[in-house]
């Protein structure tokens, strides 16, 4: 019965699902509007689009490491065809994320380490496992010419912080807007910002993109972490948490089959000379 498809193609099964995940993304929509609003006011570092990055002293160990940084994520970049485009891992993603132009090397989603990508970045991970309540983290790769359009997050009770690996040398045309606030990425600087607030990014030049993206719980009071937590709890009963995980895993399999091809193949040149 499951299998008798209409005339679009799908099954019942299929447009339930496809009914179910419609509905949960609007109440999703709604409740996270709700919920701004009193997260806002719980903040212990404002409510503004950049935060201050003085509230966050643990982020001096990444612009004082950020060469290092930067060089595991040129080695990562040697098998950059296996790594995924974002919506390959979140297919919500689609609206923003179009063909390979926005990859995503993840090393943490939701709270969880990956552990065969963090092999790749073993004093990346080390730093990221030294940050407060964090929630995910990534290596973003933007494609020259690249356009991410305009969306929010999910969540006012996580903040998310940008530090610059290789960014382009005309940098005032690799851009990001938050809110009324226009960022320019700087290789081994830092900024943190609320990303409920509208925000897009712009690639205008012919170079790549590369930085390293982490969410943590922002600091609030009791009322607020409580309240914040058991919505994140809620939303790994979901689609958007249940299918990024099995794609995360499916995808970190994939680099790691990539990076040993690889390397076999250097050993049999290695053995031939």
């Amino acid at each position: 019965m499951s299998k008798i498809k209409d005339s679009t193609g799908q099954t019942w099964l299929q447009r339930f699902r496809k009914a179910r995940r419609k509905k949960v993304k609007i109440w999703g929509r709604s409740l996270t509007r709700s919920l701004a609003s009193f997260l806002g006011r719980q903040s212990l570092v404002g409510d503004t689009p950049v935060l201050d990055s003085r509230h966050f002293p643990f982020l001096a160990s990444f612009t004082g490491n950020w060469q290092a940084i930067r060089a595991e994520a040129i080695e990562i970049l040697k098998h950059r065809d296996a790594i995924p485009a974002f919506h390959n891992i979140s297919p919500d993603q689609k609206k923003i994320s179009k063909g390979t132009n926005w990859r995503t090397f993840i090393l943490f989603g939701f709270g969880n380490k990956l552990e065969k990508n963090a092999r790749q970045a073993p004093l990346t991970t080390k730093l990221l496992e030294a940050v407060p309540d964090l929630q995910t983290a990534w290596f973003s790769i933007l494609s020259p010419g690249y356009h991410i359009p305009a969306h929010r997050g999910v969540s006012k009770g996580i903040v998310r912080a940008h530090l610059g690996l290789l960014i382009p040398r005309e940098a005032e045309k690799c851009r990001m807007r938050v809110g009324d606030t226009i960022n320019v990425w700087r290789p081994g600087e830092i900024f943190v910002f609320d990303d409920t607030y509208e925000h897009e990014v712009w690639n205008d030049t012919d170079e790549e993109r590369v930085i390293l993206l982490f969410d943590f719980d922002r600091p609030m009071r009791f009322w607020g972490r409580l309240v914040n937590n058991t919505f994140l709890g809620l939303m790994k009963f979901t689609a958007f948490y249940q299918e990024p995980k099995k794609n995360l895993a499916d995808y970190e399999d994939r680099y790691e089959a990539a990076t040993r091809r690889a390397n076999d193949n250097m050993e049999k040149l290695s053995d031939d000379g």
